[in-house]
Formats: structure tokens, sequence, C-alpha cells
């Protein structure tokens, strides 16, 4: 694992920018596994008479897929290809490669062990961190995560305000550069929170004054990088900081702001941020999103749903509130796709959309939430979908992707490569079975 720290320099206007990164490796091989990276596909692939869940043109039984140089090259009953392997798809199901949205995936090996998490930094405002930077490609969970059908993951780095930069990456790589895929830039802020006010008037008005200046204290952070971005665009910019220069994409709209936030007000709020500056905005978290479709629709805000195997945030609401909101969201016009908060428990991504089919949603509708518009929201091209174009991101399997009973996962390939599925749990499983 690698530990990063960026020390903040603010240079004169003539000198280049500058990331001091100080690294050091822990040399234990227990943080690395020894899952040896697929390569690149050199064989044409046809499989045959099998279930194809595109997403976005249905679901097609009993035909064709055909895979070349790591994309699909077409769907459909008939397909000729005769330098290509055939592989007997008969009675199977092909569905697109996973997308975890809101992990914290080799960035936390022990969650326990503070030097092997490196998903967080000191500090109320960190824009210039960028999550890719401490990320692990040779870490131990990814392997475990990918043979539930799990090909991507957003890496999310944590904090207490301003955190930092996202990155989306492949669950099969050598080096950072590598697992690196293209994806709009997002920056993430956790939204102050304000729990149940207390009926006690001297602490009731103790926990509104810390909230104010909690939010005083964000409005400073973008006031800030406001000014500095008009300073920018004027080309008057006396000195550079790092922080306000990483923030210039989300001023000029050619980035996103996610903001984790859960309830009402904290929604409004960040709403508000949104509005001020034009920010293009997506909710992380977003529990009570689905009741403010009206203000989020008006500003085409986006949802990353993340609590669907959450217990109910309030004492009044359904045991099964959690698990509906999902369908509310539907229901409510707001783009949105399930996250997991986690890094080796996101493997239960599909059966947190799975979950959902129970409590109103299709499962075309929850299969899409955990991959097409998981890519949408990322600004991920050609992935998310089973169609001519799109990366040979897929999924084989023996039955439905989203019950863990009936899964049977067999394969996964990542632009076309087929993938190792042993991991360490396995590894443990045969070494004890011999015991």
């Amino acid at each position: 694992m690698k530990k990063l720290t960026v020390l903040n320099q603010v240079v004169s206007s003539n000198t280049l920018t500058l990331s001091v990164l100080v690294c050091s490796a822990l040399s234990s091989t227990v943080f690395a596994h020894d899952i040896v990276p697929a390569t690149a596909q050199s064989n044409s692939i046809i499989f045959k008479n099998a279930t194809v869940h595109t997403v976005i043109d249905g679901v097609k039984h009993n035909t064709n897929l055909f895979i070349q140089d790591g994309f699909i090259k077409a769907i459909g009953p008939e397909i000729s290809a005769p330098e290509a392997l055939i592989f007997d798809a008969s009675n199977k199901h092909i569905y697109p490669g996973l997308i975890a949205l809101d992990t914290s995936m080799g960035l936390v090996e022990v969650e326990m062990m503070r030097p092997s998490n490196d998903s967080y930094d000191i500090g109320l405002s960190n824009p210039q961190l960028e999550a890719i930077t401490a990320f692990n490609p040779d870490s131990e969970i990814i392997p475990t995560v990918r043979v539930n059908g799990i090909t991507h993951a957003q890496v999310v780095p944590q904090g207490e305000r301003l955190a930092g930069q996202s990155a989306l990456v492949s669950m099969d790589s050598w080096t950072i550069e590598d697992a690196l895929v293209p994806s709009t830039m997002g920056f993430h802020l956790y939204w102050p929170k304000q729990g149940a006010l207390p009926q006690d008037e001297k602490k009731r008005e103790k926990q509104l004054k810390q909230h104010r200046k909690d939010l005083k204290q964000l409005a400073t952070i973008f006031e800030e990088g406001y000014r500095y971005s008009l300073a920018s665009k004027a080309k008057k910019l006396s000195k550079q900081d790092i922080r306000w220069q990483s923030m210039l994409p989300l001023y000029q709209g050619d980035a996103q702001l996610f903001v984790h936030a859960n309830r009402q007000k904290q929604i409004e709020e960040a709403v508000s941020l949104a509005k001020q500056y034009g920010f293009k905005l997506v909710i992380v978290g977003g529990y009570d999103a689905w009741r403010l479709c009206e203000l989020l629709n008006e500003i085409e805000a986006k949802v990353i749903y993340t609590k669907t195997l959450s217990l109910p945030m309030r004492k009044d609401e359904p045991l099964e509130m959690s698990f509906k909101i999902p369908a509310l969201l539907k229901q409510a016009n707001i783009p949105f796709a399930l996250g997991f908060t986690s890094d080796w428990n996101s493997r239960n991504l599909p059966l947190a959309a799975g979950q959902t089919v129970a409590y109103g949603l299709s499962k075309e509708e929850a299969l899409q939430s955990i991959t097409l518009d998981a890519a949408k929201i990322l600004g991920a091209e050609s992935m998310g979908a089973l169609a001519p174009g799109y990366a040979a991101n897929l999924v084989i399997s023996g039955g439905d992707i989203l019950d863990p009973m009936m899964t049977k996962i067999e394969k996964v390939y990542i632009d076309g490569r087929e993938v190792d599925l042993n991991n360490r749990q396995q590894q443990l499983y045969q070494k004890y079975l011999k015991r």
C-alpha cells in the first residue's frame, strides 16, 4: 500500500505549481494479491445461445454475442466470424460488468489498521487530493469483489468537508495507469450534519450555532475558489494555489460536485450552493432525495443512492423504507444509480439491487441502476451495456446475477480479457479442506 500526502504550495505565477508527493511503501506481502492480471484480448470470441441482458435493448434469449479487440462487435442469432473462438453459453446469462459507486476500493486494506487506510486526509479543504494516487491495484480485496461480477469501481476520498477527487478504476490491472478509466472529473463534498434538535434551548442554540459555523466555512471555501476562477479567467492571477487551481474545471462546468448528504435539509442546502455557482450536482446517499424531486430536477441533479440495505433513518418510518426509495426516485424521474459505500462490503452491490426488485423496481431497472446508469453518472462512455461499440465488460453466470443464491458467476471479462476469478478467500477455503 502507498501512503500519500500532498503538501499545498503557493507559488508565483511564473513558476509551475508543484505537488509534493510523500510516499512510503509497506513491505508486508499481506497487502498484495498474487493473481496475475489478464493480457489484452488476442482472439475473437463468439458466445453462442446465451441469454443476453443488454440493458439498453431488453433481454435477448438464445442469441449470440461477438467480441473482438476488447469491444462488442455484434449481437444476434446469426453471427459469422470463422477466426473466432466459440464458447457455448447455452443456459447461461451474460450481463454487463457491474460498476460499484462510492467505494474506498484499493484505499483501505484492513479498516482497523491506520497504516493500511489511505482513504482520507486532514483538513476541511483538500480539492487537490486525487484518490487514484493512493489506489493499490494489488489489494487483496479486489479479487474478492470482482468474483461477484463487479468489473469497475468509483474510488472516492473521504473527509470532513471537501475531501478531493474520485476516479473510476478497472478491477484488473498492473498499475494505477492501467487501472484508470476516463470519466468526468468529480469533487467530493461531505455536507455538515445536523442531528435532531434537543428540547433544551441552550443545547439547541449551541447545535444551531455550530451548524451555521460549518455552513459559513463551506461558503468561504467556495467563495475563495470562485474568486480565484474569476481571476484566472481574466488572466490576473498574481500567484497560483493548487487547491483553487484544481477546482477550475468545477467552476467552468467541466466537473461534477458529489455532495454526500441524506437528510432533506442537507440536500436543500447543497442545491442552493449548486445554484449559486452553476455546479453540476450529484447527491450521494440521497435518503431524502425523492422528497425533493422538483428541486433536484430543476437543476438536473443526479443521485447515487447508497442506503438500500440500511435501516430506516427515522423511528416512525416503515421498516422497508430504505428498500423502497429507489422505486420512489424512479417515480420522481430523478436520474439515479445504486452505490454501496464500502471497500470489501461493496461485493453486496448486486444483492442491494436485487432487494429493490421486491419493492418496486423491475429486474431490468435494478440491473440498469448498477451498470448503465452508474456509467452515465460518471460520464464513462461505452460502458454499462451490451451493444455493438461498447467495451466488452461481461459477466457470464449460470443464474440471476441479482440473486446471490442463484448467481453462479463462471467468467468475467474486462475489455475482452478473461479475468482470473481466484482470490484469497477461495485459496483459504481450499487450504482448510485439506486439513
